[in-house]
């Protein structure tokens, strides 16, 4: 599982529009947003987290990669 902190992540236009930049990367990919925390996890097996990463911070959003 890849975890994400995305950090101009606030409403859930914004939520859409993150799933929206990560099921483009992978349409099958399971995504489960927390607008509380602006924490995204995702469960692919096509990409990897430098792909997501690049692709979220080409969108325009604020990606810090966590750990675990």
């Amino acid at each position: 599982m890849l975890r994400f902190r995305i950090s101009n992540m606030g409403c859930g236009g914004c939520a859409k529009g993150v799933t929206k930049v990560l099921r483009a990367v992978d349409p099958d990919a399971q995504v489960t947003l927390d607008l509380g925390t602006r924490e995204v996890r995702i469960q692919s097996r096509a990409a990897d987290a430098e792909r997501f990463d690049r692709e979220l911070r080409s969108a325009g959003w604020k990606s810090e990669r966590l750990q675990g």
